[in-house]
């Protein structure tokens, strides 16, 4: 009986916490300039800062249009209030390699309970140009951000053998991956006849 009781009060309690968990999401929207120009094809990430050793959470990725605007939305399940945070790279009045990281912590007023935001937080313009405390670096530079600062799709410039390669390349990852697979499940069928 006392095991059982004790089975009883621990399913009671993981009970209690599951309801407590509770869904919760967010938007931002806002416009990036870099000086007078719009800061275009900047990789801009929405993330649910964890604290202790649960890891960060990525909520949505995105890049900011040609007006330098963007729009991330994200959601994820949490016990305590969520701390979302935006994250913008950039190269805007930088010569380093790789790009400029800022971080900008969301307000809570700015959280939604439940799955999808019923409001869009407004971060307004901002100039990257702009020198902000405990700004990092990143060294990691995508594909796309490569195309765009070489001139990106446009009449002047054809990348369509670009994309073409990074499609064949794609494929040949995929093709790869089939064979390794198949090679492994073929080994360990071989194993269990002999």
């Amino acid at each position: 009986f006392r095991m059982f009781s004790v089975k009883l009060v621990t399913f009671f309690a993981l009970l209690e916490c599951a309801s407590a968990m509770r869904d919760q999401s967010i938007a931002v929207t806002g416009k990036f300039l870099c000086g007078d120009k719009p800061a275009a094809e900047m990789r801009v990430k929405l993330w649910e800062k964890d604290s202790g050793p649960v890891p960060d959470e990525q909520l949505d990725e995105d890049y900011t249009d040609a007006d330098g605007r963007f729009t991330l939305s994200g959601g994820t399940v949490e016990l305590t209030p969520i701390d979302p945070i935006l994250k913008v790279y950039h190269d805007c009045d930088d010569v380093l390699p790789g790009y400029r990281k800022v971080k900008f912590v969301l307000p809570k007023s700015a959280i939604t309970q439940g799955p999808v935001p019923t409001k869009t937080y407004d971060i307004g313009v901002i100039n990257l140009e702009t020198i902000f405390k405990e700004e990092e670096r990143e060294l990691v530079v995508s594909k796309r951000s490569l195309r765009f600062r070489r001139g990106g799709v446009n009449e002047e410039m054809d990348d369509t053998e670009i994309i073409e390669q990074e499609k064949q390349q794609t494929a040949e990852n995929e093709d790869n991956k089939r064979k390794k697979e198949s090679s492994s499940e073929s080994a360990s069928s071989e194993e269990r006849f002999f």
